[in-house]
């Protein structure tokens, strides 16, 4: 089998890049609405909005988990070494288990505030939980588009497996 019929034959369906592309649009809405500052959360309004985005967020997460690990498979190429095929596991399950911890620790922030803990030890460390899975995110982010832009210059398929622009 040659890499061209082997990359076609694992290119992801149309759910699956939807899925793939409307998370990169969602977590960006993400950050764009992000609040400044704890404070903000006194606005009930502003704190149910909260709660609903992280509860539909959470919820479109475990569908896109259950849905790629049940009927998907991997685009990488057979003949990749071992370590890189290791190094994209822990990418993309370092992903889902940040992108999930940052919703979960933001509702226990919500909850932390409505129950009147604005401040203090336990407050404290959730917000450094939160703010940690973000500064991973961002990292694992930058690791998967480096890998997925080296992917593309070696024309292996992978690329082309779920960027729906610049074929190869």
């Amino acid at each position: 089998m040659n890499l061209k019929t082997e990359s076609i034959n694992k290119n992801f369906s149309s759910f699956a890049k939807l899925l793939h592309w409307g998370f990169v649009i969602l977590f960006l809405y993400g950050l764009l609405k992000q609040i400044d500052s704890i404070n903000q959360l006194e606005d009930d309004n502003l704190l149910m909005f909260e709660v609903i985005f992280a509860l539909a967020f959470l919820l479109l997460l475990i569908i896109r988990f259950v849905y790629m690990k049940t009927t998907q498979q991997s685009s990488i190429p057979d003949h990749t070494p071992k370590s890189q095929k290791l190094a994209a596991k822990i990418v993309h399950y370092g992903m889902y288990i940040c992108l999930a911890l940052i919703p979960f620790s933001g509702l226990i922030i919500g909850w932390l505030f409505w129950l009147d803990l604005k401040d203090g030890f336990l407050i404290n460390l959730v917000i450094g939980i939160h703010e940690f899975a973000v500064s991973i995110t961002y990292w694992l982010i930058g690791f998967h588009i480096v890998a997925a832009t080296y992917h593309r210059l070696k024309k292996d398929g992978v690329w082309s497996s779920m960027v729906p622009f610049w074929k190869e």
